[in-house]
């Protein structure tokens, strides 16, 4: 295993606003398609980022940081695209909200004066996260979901090959 480097981690977490756009707007209508009731369309998964920026990531790394033994806020991420009303948002305006959610975001990364990476907060099941693996783990979900709207894409292409078959591309 190698050295962190928290800076590729934020450079990462930069970049994510300007792929994010570029994957999912251009879906359009599309974007709210979902292959099955189970799985979040391309839509759901942009709200869900906005949402994680907001109430997951940047609080409990900057608690972690800050105030490591604070209680963090809980999450309630049952049925949460349903309760929320995901699917039914504009595209556009999720974008946005995401892209602005992650400059304050990035303005708090930005701000921090010599982080102490190592700080811990004991988490009741998960017991001691540092804050870096908070920002791994964050730059690592926005990974896992690109991944899914490229998933979503797949499956659009399928949906949308009708007759012949998508096979060849893998």
């Amino acid at each position: 295993m190698g050295t962190a480097d928290p800076r590729a981690l934020i450079r990462r977490l930069e970049l994510m606003p300007g792929t994010l756009q570029g994957l999912a707007l251009p879906l359009g209508d599309d974007a709210r398609w979902k292959p099955d009731a189970e799985t979040w369309s391309a839509l759901e998964i942009c709200c869900h980022l906005a949402d994680e920026e907001r109430e997951d990531f940047r609080p409990r790394l900057l608690s972690t940081l800050q105030s490591p033994d604070a209680a963090w806020q809980p999450l309630d991420l049952e049925r949460v695209a349903e309760r929320r009303g995901y699917n039914e948002r504009d595209l556009r305006e999720v974008i946005e909200d995401f892209r602005r959610e992650r400059e304050a975001s990035l303005g708090s990364l930005r701000s921090l004066q010599s982080p102490d990476w190592s700080n811990a907060h004991v988490h009741p099941k998960l017991g001691p996260i540092r804050a870096g693996d908070l920002l791994a783990a964050w730059a690592a979900h926005d990974a896992a979901h690109l991944r899914q709207i490229a998933s979503r894409l797949i499956d659009l292409a399928k949906r949308d090959a009708g007759e012949y078959h998508i096979s060849y591309a893998f």
